[in-house]
């Protein structure tokens, strides 16, 4: 009975796909905001594999604001684009002090992908 009742607690959407956890950090600035907090950004994300597109972004920006904006630019981008075209967009639009280390996070965060891509691709040869 205990069972059913988790069941109904699981969220559909979450239950269809495995979806990957990754992080990326940046060294920040000493002029921003983040860094009398954090010696580096932070930036989460989860990615499903199924089609490289990033379902859910966070961040340790200081303001929620900035948190809000950073999720909108980077949620819904597919990382088979390429990480250039997440660049541009901070390039384009996002103009606080802590720019250069988003943009280092995410270049963690696609070469980890890249990296987790071709490990799952080598299994799926064995």
């Amino acid at each position: 009975m205990q069972k059913e009742g988790l069941e109904n607690k699981v969220k559909p959407e979450n239950t269809s796909r495995e979806l990957l956890f990754i992080t990326g950090y940046g060294k920040l600035p000493l002029t921003s905001a983040a860094s009398k907090v954090y010696e580096a950004i932070v930036v989460a994300v989860t990615i499903d594999p199924t089609t490289s597109i990033i379902v859910e972004a966070d961040t340790n920006l200081v303001t929620g604001l900035g948190r809000n904006f950073l999720k909108g630019l980077i949620e819904g981008y597919c990382l088979e684009l390429g990480v250039e075209g997440l660049e541009e967009r901070l390039e384009k639009r996002y103009h606080g002090s802590a720019r250069r280390a988003l943009i280092t996070a995410l270049y963690n965060i696609y070469n980890r992908y890249v990296a987790y891509q071709k490990q799952a691709s080598v299994e799926d040869l064995d």
